[in-house]
């Protein structure tokens, strides 16, 4: 029987997911008509998606929140540095090598494969350990009251400064793989253990030092896969072009999304199983959890893993080929200039569809005591992403090299936090990469995919340095329309306390006359 907190959780997801499959829908009853089978695909995927969010962040709810903050303020209990320092680095890799979009991206960088027997494990695995290691320089800011935007701004001088060894074609994946990495599985875990370890921290600086682990923990992937790119000296990075599914029947398309089914629960099952033994090891040696907590949380990893696999077969299966479709006949359309308002539209909508945007938002409301509200976050992702995915689609149609829109959207982000109250570059810079998740990896991408081609006739040696880049660029977006929110906050809370100063002063002059 489904309990009330999941038919809330379910019912939530269907407002995030049904106005942008309401705009997909309009398209391809107007300017981008889908093939039968493929808009079968789609319609079971908008149920799989709602059902798949709905379960997913009750699970979080129940489980990896729960986790994350015992194990983040255990490990300060414990005030031993190289206990901290070791299992930062143990917890980022394990939870990253568990992050599903990692496995997308991956898949679809084939020179990086090519170069070790390794395979896609070899950018799975360098991405995880810098992951590992920027979490434990996280942990250890908070330990030592580091700020948060001194760190961002010497990581990310350093990551262009690598870039500059790099072929260009790597440029874009090197920036994407810092958002694909903080996705449905890592964030709920990461954002969970700095609010543990800020916890024991009291005022203001624990609240502020709660946010600021997925900001680093983006950087991380940053480097280490551009870094990857120096040493292998990677160059000209292909891609090859999937073939579209080809649905006749419904009974093709129940095949196809048996496949992903299948598919997805393999790789949910070894990303949630290295989560689950850290956790056990973690219960063994602590006892932390009583029985009942015990019981809670072993459903909570029900609800995670049945969540992801339905959601994630259903963002794939679903809503990738459709992407490639929409982004080929719009591209098609007017020179291809309908795509930059229809982009923007589904920019302002995809981040509401993203589940660990949900997490995010709730965490933010909750460590503020509500004077941040999920609403006002929201609304500011939703327009930040919104302006990020125009960019992304004029690069398609024009060409324009992605630093000329990275390094001036950096150095803006970065001016910012000079100006936001510490608490706001913090969740600015979390929400980056939370916005960048699996919708835009498998609608988003592909449609840039799918119009990238179209406008090449075919030829996919574009796609890499034009079509990529779309995950930077949403994960760039939040950077400055969150600290804007937060420059905007200050002023009106300086403003209320002076004129309550000017009040209680006319009030005590009063007494005194």
């Amino acid at each position: 029987m489904m309990t009330k907190a999941l038919r809330d959780k379910i019912i939530e997801s269907l407002t995030s997911i049904l106005p942008i499959a309401l705009i997909i829908l309009v398209l391809a009853l107007t300017f981008t008509p889908l093939d039968t089978g493929i808009f079968v695909l789609f319609i079971i995927g908008v149920f799989l998606l709602i059902f798949g969010m709905g379960c997913f962040t009750q699970g979080a709810d129940m489980s990896m929140l729960v986790i994350g903050e015992k194990i983040g303020s255990a490990m300060t209990k414990s005030r031993k540095i190289w206990l901290i320092a070791l299992l930062s680095f143990v917890i980022g890799i394990i939870v990253t090598v568990a992050e599903p979009d990692l496995q997308i991206l991956a898949r679809q960088v084939d020179a990086v494969a090519k170069v070790t027997p390794l395979g896609n494990w070899l950018l799975i695995l360098t991405v995880a350990v810098g992951v590992g290691v920027f979490l434990m320089i996280a942990m250890l800011r908070i330990v030592f009251h580091i700020r948060l935007s001194i760190l961002l701004i010497v990581f990310y001088v350093a990551a262009f400064i690598v870039s500059i060894f790099v072929d260009k074609s790597f440029w874009a994946v090197g920036f994407d793989s810092g958002g694909v990495t903080t996705g449905p599985m890592t964030v709920p875990f990461i954002m969970s253990l700095g609010v543990g370890v800020a916890s024991l921290r009291a005022g203001k600086g624990g609240r502020d030092d709660s946010f600021g682990l997925v900001a680093l923990s983006s950087v991380g992937p940053i480097i280490a896969v551009l870094v990857l790119g120096v040493v292998f000296k990677v160059n000209d990075v292909e891609y090859e072009l999937a073939a579209m599914p080809v649905v006749d029947d419904t009974f093709e398309a129940l095949m196809q999304y048996a496949h992903g089914f299948l598919d997805h629960s393999q790789e949910v099952a070894i990303a949630i199983a290295p989560i689950v033994v850290f956790f056990l090891l973690f219960q063994l040696f602590t006892r932390s959890f009583h029985k009942r907590q015990l019981v809670r949380i072993v459903i909570g990893f029900v609800y995670t893993g049945v969540g992801l696999i339905l959601f994630l077969t259903g963002a794939n299966t679903g809503f990738m080929p459709v992407g490639r479709a929409i982004g080929k006949a719009l591209s098609e359309l007017w020179g291809g200039w309908l795509l930059i308002p229809v982009g923007m539209l589904i920019g302002y909508f995809v981040v509401a569809a993203e589940p660990a945007v949900h997490v995010l938002n709730k965490q933010v409301e909750r460590m503020s005591a509500g004077a941040i509200s999920a609403k006002s976050m929201k609304r500011a992702l939703c327009a930040g992403v919104c302006i990020s995915l125009g960019l992304a689609m004029m690069r398609i149609l024009t060409g324009i090299n992605i630093f000329y829109i990275l390094v001036p959207g950096y150095v803006a982000a970065l001016a910012l936090t000079f100006f936001a109250p510490p608490l706001f570059t913090g969740i600015a810079f979390d929400s980056g990469g939370v916005a960048s998740g699996a919708m835009v990896s498998s609608f988003v991408l592909p449609m840039a995919i799918g119009a990238c081609c179209a406008l090449h006739g075919g030829a996919t040696e574009f796609v890499m340095t034009d079509a990529f880049g779309c995950v930077a660029f949403v994960a760039l977006a939040p950077l400055i329309s969150i600290q804007i929110l937060g420059i905007a906050y200050k002023y009106k809370t300086g403003k209320i306390k002076r004129r309550f100063l000017t009040v209680e002063e006319k009030f005590l002059q009063y007494e005194v006359d």
